[in-house]
């Protein structure tokens, strides 16, 4: 879906991809409703995490076998 981006993102690539401001994205974060980790106090988002919170958003949710 995202395949232009890089398999780890920044939270400004992030904002970019999902059209959201920074603090949207961070409560999500904190939330734990995008899946993602910490490197010191730099959030890294696995592209793919973006994904699937799409699809699950979207009503499109499908596990992976």
């Amino acid at each position: 879906m995202f395949n232009q981006y890089p398999d780890l993102l920044s939270v400004e690539e992030a904002c970019e991809i999902m059209h959201m401001s920074r603090n949207t994205l961070y409560k999500l974060l904190r939330n734990k409703d995008i899946k993602a980790f910490q490197v010191n106090r730099i959030w890294k988002i696995p592209r793919e995490a973006i994904e699937e919170y799409c699809r699950r958003q979207s009503g499109l949710y499908n596990t992976r076998s």
